[in-house]
């Protein structure tokens, strides 16, 4: 695992109560990622462990190998209403240690002995190892999959996110989930100016969503809070410097202008009907909306440095 330290822990609860997003529970059997996304929302969470949201993030993983058995406790609860449940919220659940612990899995198993639906958010292709239980929880309870993707291209796939999946082992994931009769959408997100805003880029990643069978896409625009701000800003240093004043400009807050969200969410809107898909299901759990998505292993060599795409463009808003 390259160097990785996996602690093995004990969770008192699992199940997560969630105040202003499409859905009022989480659950995730892992903390940190080794994904790596240097955009990942989910980074500074490692701060309140003492850690630091970069290398710490990535390198220290924390196993709630008991996960699936207390949700399972919780889930049992005479007071369970069986909301849905929202998997993959704060670190990637198919992440590759997850082939070792089997902990997402245990809790979709989980989630199916209870009646209680559950929407999946992803990077990970080994979902579809997982497919038959995800069969059983739709005919029962209900389950959606989100596979997220901010870009088709290689190049910027390997800087963004170097532990992910290659973006075409992604969308022949879902294929495979289409294909098994798995409600499966794609998750834009995030859209990350001057990198992955462009027409070109977003057209592809829509393109490839419909015509591997996806039936629903939806976006967001990258947001950077404290933590992951700073580590954002260092990557940009190293691969793609022409950015920082576009950066300095557009996140004086955590989050872009408002109305610079607007027509980058417009434009996905425009292609995301030009394609037949819908903006979401309707399904157990809404939209994400809000969050960048964080995210087996990939090859992390040939790195250069990123070339922006139209920051001139950005500068004036698109």
């Amino acid at each position: 695992m390259g160097g990785v330290v996996y602690r093995e822990t004990e969770a008192q609860s699992v199940l997560n109560p969630v105040r202003g997003m499409g859905f009022r529970w989480s659950a995730n059997p892992y903390r940190g990622c080794t994904h790596g996304c240097h955009y990942c929302f989910a980074r500074r969470y490692h701060a309140y462990l003492e850690l630091t949201p970069g290398d710490d993030f990535t390198g220290i993983i924390f196993v709630k190998v008991n996960a699936p058995l207390v949700l399972r406790a919780e889930l049992a609860r005479r007071n369970w209403r069986r909301e849905a449940v929202a998997i993959g919220t704060a670190s990637d659940p198919y992440q590759p240690i997850e082939g070792r612990y089997r902990l997402t899995r245990g809790i979709l198993e989980a989630l199916h002995g209870a009646l209680t639906p559950a929407t999946v958010v992803t990077k990970g292709p080994m979902v579809v190892r997982d497919i038959d239980v995800l069969q059983a929880l739709r005919d029962r309870a209900g389950v959606t999959v989100c596979v997220s993707l901010t870009t088709l291209d290689r190049d910027r796939w390997r800087q963004l996110e170097p532990g992910t999946a290659p973006p075409a082992q992604r969308l022949r994931a879902v294929e495979r989930l289409s294909a098994a009769g798995i409600s499966v959408g794609v998750l834009l997100a995030p859209i990350i100016p001057g990198l992955t805003a462009d027409r070109e880029n977003l057209e592809a990643v829509v393109r490839g969503a419909a015509e591997h069978g996806a039936v629903f896409l939806a976006a967001n625009v990258l947001h950077l809070e404290p933590g992951v701000k700073e580590h954002f800003t260092t990557f940009l240093e190293v691969q793609a410097p022409g950015l920082l004043p576009v950066y300095r400009s557009l996140y004086r807050a955590s989050y872009a202008p408002e109305g610079f969200r607007t027509r980058i969410t417009a434009r996905v809107e425009e292609l995301r009907e030009r394609y037949g898909l819908d903006a979401w299901p309707r399904s157990p759990v809404g939209p994400l909306s809000g969050r960048p998505e964080d995210s087996p292993a990939a090859p992390t060599g040939g790195a250069g440095r990123l070339v922006a795409r139209g920051p001139a463009q950005l500068s004036l808003g698109l």
